[in-house]
């Protein structure tokens, strides 16, 4: 088996996981806010988490480790231009994301807590909404810049 396309599928895959994961569990949380349904929040936001810890951190393990083995084995140079932004934006997205991961877990308890005793949204949940989603775009817009970046290796 080659291991130069055994690893390509890997970073591929873990990236379609990474990025799907990200934006699918972000619309179906963001949405589900907008209901103001405090069950339908505390169930969406448990999944998120859930789903964020199964899927998405795997893959921001898996990604550098393929990419560099990839690299390694091509010949690719760390100096080249197209690589060192597609290494600023994967470090942004992922700066981005380890607070999102801790506003997850946040929002996901304060849900829960509404949830079981009946009670409303706390402000707290709200604002912990309002950075999970600003924090949201840059990480998603530098995906995308990833994805760019990596298919047209611009010079």
């Amino acid at each position: 088996m080659n291991t130069y396309l055994l690893l390509k599928w890997l970073h591929i895959l873990s990236s379609v996981l990474l990025v799907g994961t990200g934006f699918g569990t972000a619309f179906y949380l963001y949405f589900t806010n907008r209901t103001r349904n405090i069950q339908a929040i505390a169930e969406v936001a448990r999944l998120v988490v859930k789903a964020d810890l199964w899927f998405t951190t795997p893959a921001v393990i898996i990604q550098p480790i393929t990419g560099y083995w990839m690299m390694t084995l091509t010949g690719y140079s760390f100096s080249q231009n197209w690589l060192m932004w597609t290494l600023a934006c994967y470090v942004l997205a992922r700066i981005c994301w380890l607070p999102v991961l801790w506003l997850q877990l946040k929002m996901r308890d304060i849900a829960v807590i509404a949830a079981n005793t009946d009670d409303s949204l706390s402000r707290q949940y709200w604002d912990y909404a309002k950075y999970w989603e600003w924090l949201g775009y840059p990480a998603f817009i530098a995906m995308l810049c990833v994805y760019w970046l990596m298919v047209f290796k611009p010079v």
